[in-house]
């Protein structure tokens, strides 16, 4: 592999953007000269000028979903790791809502196989906390746990039985692995389709109560708490929720939390009408719940920004919430978005969002490689055009789903690189290529 020399870009330090330089070899990182504290020597490699752009590290996703196998019209291994590249992503995790999903070391060997021969970025897999999802019938946690598995986790679907969760806890405790969970309990959906309020009443669509995700989130800090399971809440979606985290790691009960970008930039009254492309689970909560989850990111609470990114085909989002598939698709863009959001307007500082979509979901996950950029590290890096202007565009996205309620939205820091191990898997500029 040869030598890569990158130039004119900015690193922060101290909060900071200022001028930098890279230099990679054999897929790691050579030397790093932030500040311009001295001049890399880069006579022998390949030099790529990045025009100013911000260099981070590879971003870090422990929610997405990539369908294959089994929904491959919906996406494949391929395409949405190509698709979490052009966002930045270099590290992401696999939800295992699959046909049929990994619950036997078979089937999970089987999967990494699939990633290691098709993936464009580092991908991980869950394993399920029970065969099918809706079974209770709790795999063979340690022989997932050999097989691979980062963690646990049913997603799309909520753990209904407290005995199941506290055995799945258990045994995940014992292993010192997660349990990402989805926390919804059925009693409470009542065939739902979007946040139970004013607006769903506007619209005529049938509502799901916050009770449905706070009533479980509840439960499980308990059941975490008895015994001792790194707990990790995925998509928190209510103030209600948040607050129950924050009580509980004030308690000491091993608790994390990520948020999502639709779930931060979106609330139940800007759905426009009854479209499908604004149905997702758990559903666009109120505005005062957007305030909780910034909240809950600035104080620590949550540690982590993730996707939940979730294909589908357009038949299955461009019809009713009442007909419409769960799911958005966020990650080719979410630093955009969020940066555009909350960096411009002065509601976060631009090392706080690197954090979180950086070393702070690799730090609640135990990856050391992933999340930072160090010499003698891994090589995983994206650049973000801060001044650059771009309009969200599905029909160019590099995934085979089209299902965002962002299209059209005009944001600044769109990703023009992408390295993994040294290697580009994304840029949009043929001179980075």
């Amino acid at each position: 592999m040869t030598r890569t020399l990158l130039t004119d870009l900015v690193m922060l330090q101290g909060g900071t953007p200022v001028p930098s330089q890279i230099l990679v070899d054999a897929g790691r990182i050579e030397a790093l000269s932030i500040g311009r504290v001295h001049q890399l020597d880069g006579a022998d490699a390949q030099v790529r000028s990045l025009g100013g752009a911000l260099v981070t590290p590879g971003l870090v996703d422990l929610h997405d979903h990539l369908r294959e196998p089994g929904q491959e019209a919906k996406e494949t291994i391929a395409s949405g790791t190509a698709a979490a590249a052009r966002g930045g992503w270099t590290t992401i995790c696999a939800m295992p809502n699959t046909s049929p999903d990994p619950h036997t070391p078979e089937l999970l060997t089987e999967l990494r196989e699939r990633f290691a021969r098709d993936a464009v970025v580092k991908t991980l897999p869950y394993s399920p906390i029970t065969a099918g999802l809706t079974s209770e019938e709790l795999v063979d946690f340690d022989a997932q746990a050999r097989a691979g598995a980062i963690g646990f986790s049913n997603d799309g679907k909520g753990v209904q039985s407290a005995g199941v969760m506290y055995d799945a806890m258990t045994a995940a405790a014992r292993l010192d692995l997660p349990v990402a969970a989805h926390a919804e309990d059925n009693s409470l959906v009542r065939g739902g389709v979007i946040n139970q309020g004013r607006r769903s009443a506007q619209l005529g669509l049938p509502g799901t109560t916050r009770l449905a995700e706070t009533v479980q989130v509840v439960r499980d800090l308990a059941i975490a708490e008895e015994t001792g399971v790194h707990y990790h809440l995925c998509h928190a979606s209510t103030g209600e929720s948040i607050r129950a985290v924050r009580r509980a790691r004030a308690d000491g009960v091993h608790a994390t939390a990520e948020a999502e970008p639709h779930h931060l930039l979106l609330a139940d009254e800007d759905i426009p009408s009854d479209d499908g492309n604004y149905k997702m689970n758990p559903p666009l909560r109120t505005r005062a719940d957007v305030d909780a989850i910034v909240a809950g990111l600035c104080d620590g609470t949550i540690g982590a920004i993730a996707t939940d990114n979730a294909p589908h085909t357009a038949a299955e989002k461009n019809c009713s919430m009442r007909d419409a598939a769960f799911g958005v698709i966020t990650n080719e863009h979410t630093f955009a978005l969020l940066y555009t959001a909350f960096v411009l307007p002065g509601r976060f500082r631009l090392d706080q969002l690197v954090g979180w979509l950086t070393s702070g979901p690799a730090d609640l996950y135990g990856m050391p490689e992933a999340g930072r950029l160090r010499v003698g590290g891994p090589a995983d890096l994206a650049a973000f055009d801060l001044a650059g202007q771009t309009v969200i565009d599905p029909e160019h996205f590099a995934g085979k789903g089209r299902n965002t309620p962002f299209a059209g939205r005009e944001v600044h820091g769109d990703c023009i690189l992408t390295l993994v191990d040294g290697a580009v898997v994304h840029s949009n500029r043929k001179d980075l290529l």
